[in-house]
């Protein structure tokens, strides 16, 4: 059984999303940290910054959630979080490739409102 994740990292290159997404984790009690660039996420990871939970995006411009992933993955980065993919990219294929890329949780952003992203970010965490 996992814990409720403190502090969360969120990627995605729509900044209406972006801030909506991290009002509501704010509202969850977690700390939020939010960018809309992966390759600055990589930065910030790359740098020591620890996370409980990373929430990312696939369609970006520049690198893709799933590029953002593969390096992650590689260079053992952000081992303490839970990564969770928004995406609303929701074929089969998308999800198996974010798990094999270690993502807990895929959440489809057209089915779910942001309260209950946070919500159910927050279950992949805790199971």
């Amino acid at each position: 059984m996992g814990q409720k994740p403190q502090s969360i990292l969120i990627i995605d290159d729509d900044g209406f999303l972006l801030d909506m997404y991290a009002m509501k984790f704010k509202g969850c009690g977690m700390d939020v940290e939010a960018v809309t660039d992966p390759a600055l996420a990589l930065d910030k990871l790359r740098k020591g910054n620890e996370y409980s939970m990373i929430l990312v995006d696939v369609i970006m411009p520049g690198m893709t959630g799933f590029e953002f992933l593969e390096a992650v993955k590689k260079e053992s980065l952000g081992k303490n979080a839970t990564i969770v993919v928004l995406s609303n990219q929701g074929q089969d294929a998308d999800i198996e490739k974010a798990k094999s890329l270690g993502a807990k949780g895929y959440i489809i952003k057209a089915s779910a409102i942001p309260s209950e992203v946070c919500e159910r970010a927050i279950a992949f965490a805790e199971n």
